[in-house]
């Protein structure tokens, strides 16, 4: 039985390069933020420093992270709303959503205060949303959803970011206490950096599709 196309090629499209568009921005926003942040460690600091309440980089980079969950949840709009045949595909899409909304909390409501700053409510807040188990989420069920080598790049994705986000957590209270992080930033983005290009190649995917919720048999389980 054909599935009903639920909206237009082009439209579709559009909503997938949203995908390629957040990753893209987020990235630059890091990398921009930290450059401008003096003082600031690329590879000891974590990345929630940079928004943390006082930095004097959390003007532009509370907006423009903003920016990239808004088009990351649009991005999981267009995967959700066009895999009607793929469980596991629609999945993956809601798991995006759920992401991106949880982000647009991190970042707007929730910011970490500054090392050596008194925790308070937001801090618990902060670290809970931080944990962010939709990112996990939506590599599983994309490597339920695919075969082949897209569901190997998956498992390896999966893995190593999931390495990485354990040894990052170990450094929360050093975070608080003001003491020494080394290599806390390195971790946290390579985790982060790899999730992004992993987001960049599931969009690409998906656009070269002939219908983004028809994959080929060799890609679709």
């Amino acid at each position: 039985m054909l599935e009903q196309k639920l909206l237009p090629h082009w439209l579709t499209n559009c909503l997938l390069l949203c995908g390629i568009a957040a990753a893209g921005i987020y990235v630059l926003t890091d990398v921009a933020a930290a450059a401008s942040y003096p003082g600031f460690s690329y590879a000891d600091q974590a990345v929630s420093e940079l928004f943390a309440i006082g930095a004097p980089t959390s003007h532009f980079v509370v907006p423009l992270f903003s920016l990239s969950s808004a088009l990351l949840l649009i991005f999981g709009v267009g995967i959700a709303a066009n895999s009607k045949l793929n469980r596991s595909l629609r999945i993956a899409g809601t798991m995006f959503v759920a992401s991106a909304l949880d982000a647009l909390l991190l970042w707007n409501f929730f910011p970490m205060h500054m090392r050596g700053e008194e925790q308070t409510f937001t801090d618990t807040m902060h670290l809970v949303l931080a944990t962010n188990p939709f990112v996990l989420a939506a590599l599983v069920a994309a490597m339920v959803a695919f075969r082949g080598w897209f569901r190997s790049a998956s498992i390896a994705v999966l893995a190593t970011v999931l390495a990485l986000a354990l040894f990052g957590f170990h450094y929360a209270s050093a975070i608080a206490g003001e003491q020494p992080t080394p290599g806390l930033g390195t971790s946290e983005r390579a985790a982060q950096y790899l999730y992004q290009a992993w987001q960049i190649a599931l969009a690409v995917l998906l656009i070269r599709s002939s219908e983004p919720s028809r994959l080929t048999a060799a890609e679709r389980t």
